[in-house]
């Protein structure tokens, strides 16, 4: 799924190993079995420590792999590149080339940009809209924001307790809020960020006149 600009991407998983790798600039190709290709060229993801450029992507032959793709992609050779494939032996095999980006995530950026404009805050709108219909939950975005607007700095099994959930699954939906740059997380528990408590701001005094108004 994209950010806001459409520029960033995410859903991608990076292993651990593969998330060290490339910060380390040890590695900068990946191998995966997949029914279809999960990355683009040209697109950006994020690994969980860094941003990656995807600079291309082939489908491959195992037996076409030699020594010099295994070291690239981490690996002491060919049997343990081909040892550690996951998935089903008939899927294709993809070589994925990808490029560290240099320079801040994005999503911090993101997060303090505290000046919205109205078009910012119907795309916000929108997003979080999307996301309270698609979940099984019901509408959570507002209630959330609103709990950690209110309880900033809070151990996330004590928020999670407070909405009724589990706390994986809390942090899972605390996480989306962030790709829209609304929160973000501290040593303990979560605040919102510039962005998201402009967002709030332009919010309340509407829904302050709506309940003027009944």
């Amino acid at each position: 799924m994209a950010d806001l600009d459409g520029r960033y991407c995410r859903g991608v998983r990076f292993e651990q190993r593969l998330r060290d790798g490339i910060h380390s600039g040890a590695i900068v190709l990946a191998f995966r079995r997949w029914k279809r290709s999960q990355v683009v060229p040209g697109r950006r993801y994020r690994t969980g420590i860094d941003m990656v450029e995807v600079e291309s992507v082939d489908v491959v032959e195992p037996s076409s792999v030699d020594a010099a793709q295994a070291c690239e992609a981490g690996y002491a050779g060919v049997d343990e590149l081909l040892a550690d494939l996951c998935g089903d032996p008939a899927l294709p095999v993809y070589r994925i080339r990808l490029r560290r980006i240099d320079g801040p995530d994005p999503r911090d950026e993101l997060a303090y940009s505290a000046k919205l404009t109205e078009a910012d805050v119907a795309a916000i709108t929108t997003r979080l809209a999307r996301m309270d219909r698609s979940s099984t939950r019901g509408p959570w975005t507002g209630a959330v924001l609103a709990l950690i607007a209110d309880r900033p700095g809070i151990v996330s099994t004590v928020l999670a307790e407070a909405m009724g959930w589990e706390r994986p699954d809390f942090k899972l939906h605390v996480r989306r809020l962030k790709e829209l740059g609304l929160t973000l997380s501290l040593d303990v528990g979560y605040r919102l960020s510039p962005r998201g408590e402009s967002y709030l701001n332009y919010l309340r005094p509407r829904e302050q006149h709506q309940r003027a108004d009944r």
